[in-house]
C-alpha cells in the first residue's frame, strides 16, 4: 500500500469513517473517469481543487464532479485573492499528487469548503491519494471530517 493511501485509509478511521478504499479499473483523473469506474453520477465525484491565496496559504474546495469553481466566490470565501495551487505546492502541502488529491489526510491541513451539490446524495466518491484508488463517503461525515464550511463556490 502506497504512503498516499494508507494515510487517507488512517484519517478514514480516526474520523470515524467505516470506508475502505478501493482500487479502480483505470486511472481516474477526471471526475468523469471516476463516475463511470464508480457506477455514480459525475455530481456524486468529490473534486479536490487547491487555489493558494497571496499568503501563500492554500485553501481546498470540495466540488461536485460537474461544477466548477467560480474564482471570485472562491476568493470572497478566502477572504484574499486567489490562484491555482501549482503542483509542486500541492505535492508538498498535501502529500498528494495531482490527479489523486484526497479530501482528507493532508500532510497540511488547509481550510475547507464544500460545495452543497454534495449534500444532495447519500454517499459521494472521492480520490484516495493516487489516480487508480477512491473511497465512499457520506457527504455529511466527509463535511465533519474535513471541517469543511458548506458554501457557494461554483459558478
Amino acid at each position: 500500500m502506497s504512503k498516499s493511501l494508507a494515510r487517507v485509509t488512517a484519517a478514514l478511521q480516526a474520523a470515524g469513517i467505516a470506508s475502505v478504499p478501493v482500487e479502480a479499473k483505470g486511472e481516474i483523473r477526471t471526475a468523469e473517469a471516476a463516475a463511470a469506474d464508480a457506477g455514480v453520477t459525475v455530481d456524486q465525484i468529490v473534486k479536490s481543487i487547491l487555489f493558494q491565496g497571496e499568503s501563500g496559504r492554500l485553501f481546498l474546495f470540495l466540488t461536485a464532479g460537474g461544477n466548477k469553481v467560480d474564482p471570485e466566490k472562491a476568493a470572497a470565501l478566502a477572504g484574499e485573492a486567489l490562484s491555482r495551487a501549482e503542483v509542486e505546492v500541492v505535492r508538498a502541502v498535501t502529500g498528494f499528487a495531482i490527479g489523486g488529491v484526497a479530501p482528507l489526510g493532508h500532510l497540511t491541513p488547509s481550510p475547507t469548503f464544500m460545495d452543497p451539490r454534495l449534500l444532495d446524495f447519500a454517499e459521494v466518491w472521492a480520490a484516495a491519494g493516487t489516480p487508480r484508488h477512491m473511497f465512499k463517503v457520506a457527504p455529511r461525515d466527509l463535511c465533519a471530517a474535513t471541517k469543511a464550511r458548506v458554501a457557494d463556490f461554483t459558478g
